[in-house]
């Protein structure tokens, strides 16, 4: 008889609060995986840079990066597995990027799959929007950052468009999310 695996594949997910319509992902990833490295696979899948401090909460427990510069009484989050903080489908825990601007994402255990070895792990299923650019001042920044690139006639138009290093032919478009482009950095 063959011994259970201890391993699962989780479809998580993860939506940033407060943007309307949504941002979101959906992906797969080892059940296993650590929550240092789950941040990691995050950034990715969202597209942020890694720019900025961050933490998982779930319900009072807190899970962080440990910084000597900043004492905190939250662990460790490089000892812990995905797998401890959710255990059954339709568990959620929050994942808050960047403390400045307050990114605060919602992450869901969708569903629980057996695990593959052939499975090509993290990948990303789908997903719905761009990511807010980092430092843009949270949600209420990112909404005068829209405002301003697509009104040619607004007076922070072409200084917004300069500092996205967007030009005519390639403009930043919050309704663009490149599934391959992500993919192919999970995989790298």
């Amino acid at each position: 008889m063959e011994a259970k695996s201890l391993r699962s594949i989780y479809q998580l997910k993860i939506t940033l609060k407060g943007m309307r319509p949504p941002i979101w992902r959906r992906i797969l990833m080892a059940s296993t995986t650590k929550l240092d490295d789950v941040h990691l696979i995050f950034q990715i899948v969202m597209g942020w840079t890694n720019s900025h401090m961050h933490e998982f909460i779930q319900g009072r427990d807190r899970y962080i990066e440990p910084d000597e510069e900043f004492p905190s009484d939250a662990k460790d989050e490089a000892q812990y597995r995905l797998d401890q903080l959710l255990k059954r489908e339709k568990e959620k825990l929050i994942y808050i990027y960047d403390f400045g601007d307050g990114w605060e994402h919602e992450v869901v255990l969708e569903k629980i799959l057996p695990f593959k070895t052939s499975a090509a792990l993290p990948i990303c299923l789908k997903g719905c929007r761009a990511c807010p650019p980092e430092d843009i001042g949270g949600i209420g920044g990112y909404r005068m950052f829209l405002e301003a690139i697509s009104d040619p006639t607004h007076p922070e138009h072409e200084d917004m468009l300069e500092w996205i290093a967007g030009d005519i032919e390639d403009p930043f478009d919050p309704e663009v999310f490149d599934l391959a482009e992500v993919n192919q950095l999970l995989q790298s």
